[in-house]
């Protein structure tokens, strides 16, 4: 039987209904009234579908016209998950970092186990909806117990959650339980009044088990979703209310599988993972590089007027686009030169940096593996497929391209003298005796030998060290304290690394503010 979970009964609130009552009363008046009127009538909502265990390319293989509708109507989005030892690339990690919002090494879930999950401190986006706005009705349907129930290691979603249904699901590959939360999903969409919504279904990470994501088996159960997927949308589009509602749609899975099924490794198939979403303000067909797991619940969040801030890692997908300059240069990418290990059709890498920067190798050694000569500008998928299980996979606060020095790869192939690289920012407009942070998202993999350096420098002066790293800093929020000197009228940050067979350094989003 099923197990409900209900903190109190869903109804539409009185803000929601004072403003419904609003906007029918705005017929009398002018039509520029009545815009406004429905205007502020909208009430913002969303809904968050879960897949368990399913591979992008595959749903764009599979007869699914409902989740392809959605990717037509508005945004694709390809990812990649961390590995070991940051996390397995199984459910629970998964789906505990699309509920919270956090990468593992914050809500503590490293495999289904569910040993050193930390949900008090880092709570799922229906838990912190409910913290920051009670009169909003929250519902979460889930036929994996960990997501809903008390068993085996969970709930990823609290009780705080005002209702909750768990099912015990089978992992035949035929998923006899999805059915069931489709249709009690459903009927509290279109029946009931949740303003924040998340559905689970199981079945297809069941057939990749079964049966191995390249087998027709699988496709098949992204069909059988794909249906249960319609049934949701339905239900939201036949809502009373709709019309003076807003609704964001956000499709999402926790892992990839491999061809012959499976997961829980560091192979970019297991790695893999995909945000669909559809609502106001996402361009139709529009395919992003930059959107990670940790986004779904930020964009939920921020969907209903609760501001996620700085305690999770995600950003809104409608959030301005803060401009990153290495982004730029994805169109530059190139394929594999020395690096025989990463597939040839992946283009993930360049030395030409974007427009303002410069790489200084003039006391690099010659030759080495092309890809890594001196600070390049890399993918993940590129660049973590160049040596798996090194920690590469852990650089997961990196977005779409980043700049990267990593004298490990590029000892790879014969070469004179040692790795000495530095990358230099354009010089930025300062004013003197202020204070000015540098901020950055970097991964440093430590070596005894190796040098990582951060330099400024005032007015075109002599460059001078805030910041040597001299232990692993792994997938780390950076932000540094700039005291700029009276007189100052513009900074240059350099980031210098130095080594030989050692390790590597990764760079992104930097910033002066």
């Amino acid at each position: 039987m099923p197990t409900v979970l209900s903190g109190r009964a869903l109804a539409v609130t009185a803000t929601a209904t004072a403003l419904l009552a609003t906007a029918l009363g705005a017929h009398t008046a002018t039509a520029g009234t009545a815009d406004a009127a429905a205007t502020a009538a909208t009430t913002d909502k969303v809904l968050v579908i879960g897949i368990d265990g399913t591979v992008l390319d595959r749903v764009k293989a599979a007869n699914a016209p409902n989740l392809q509708g959605l990717m037509a109507q508005g945004l694709t989005a390809k990812s990649t998950l961390y590995a070991n030892p940051m996390a397995a690339t199984s459910s629970g990690p998964g789906w505990s970092t699309i509920a919270t919002g956090v990468w593992p090494d914050k809500h503590g879930v490293k495999d289904n186990t569910f040993t050193g999950k930390n949900y008090t401190a880092y709570p799922d986006f229906l838990t912190r909806i409910e913290n920051a706005k009670p009169q909003l009705n929250t519902y979460a349907a889930a036929d994996w117990e960990p997501i809903t129930s008390t068993d085996a290691g969970g709930p990823i979603f609290s009780a705080k959650v005002d209702k909750r249904l768990s099912l015990k699901g089978d992992r035949d590959g035929y998923g006899t339980e999805d059915p069931k939360i489709a249709a009690a999903a459903s009927a509290e969409l279109q029946g009931q009044n949740p303003d924040a919504a998340f559905v689970y279904f199981g079945q297809v990470d069941g057939a990749g088990h079964s049966y191995g994501a390249a087998s027709q088996q699988y496709l098949d159960a992204i069909g059988r979703v794909d249906v249960m997927v319609g049934q949701l949308l339905t239900a939201v589009q036949n809502r009373p209310t709709y019309a003076q509602e807003n609704w964001k749609i956000l499709v999402t899975t926790d892992h990839g599988h491999t061809d012959a099924g499976g997961h829980g490794g560091s192979t970019i198939q297991e790695r893999g993972t995909f945000v669909i979403a559809k609502g106001a303000g996402i361009p139709a067909g529009s395919v992003r590089s930059d959107v990670k797991l940790v986004d779904v619940a930020a964009t939920a969040m921020a969907q209903v007027g609760v501001n996620p801030g700085p305690a999770i890692d995600g950003i809104p997908l409608n959030a301005p686009d803060d401009n990153d300059p290495f982004d730029t240069l994805r169109p530059a990418l190139q394929a594999r030169v020395d690096e025989t290990g990463i597939p040839a059709g992946v283009k993930g890498f360049t030395h030409t940096p974007p427009a303002g920067w410069s790489v200084d190798n003039s006391k690099m050694g010659t030759g080495g593996v092309t890809e890594w000569a001196g600070w390049a500008f890399a993918t993940d998928e590129f660049w973590s497929q160049s040596q798996r299980d090194q920690w590469r996979e852990l650089n997961v606060r990196s977005r779409d391209v980043f700049a990267v020095a990593d004298s490990d790869e590029w000892d790879d192939k014969s070469h004179t003298g040692s790795y000495d690289s530095t990358l230099i920012t354009p010089k930025w407009a300062v004013t003197g005796g202020t204070v000015k942070n540098l901020t950055f998202q970097t991964h440093y993999h430590h070596e005894a030998g190796q040098t990582a350096q951060v330099l400024v420098s005032y007015n075109g002066g002599a460059p001078t060290v805030v910041k040597s790293y001299t232990a692993d800093a792994v997938a780390k929020a950076e932000s540094l304290a700039l005291q700029v000197p009276a007189g100052a009228t513009d900074v240059q940050v350099r980031f210098r690394y130095a080594g030989t067979n050692n390790w590597y350094w990764t760079v992104d989003d930097v910033k002066l503010g």
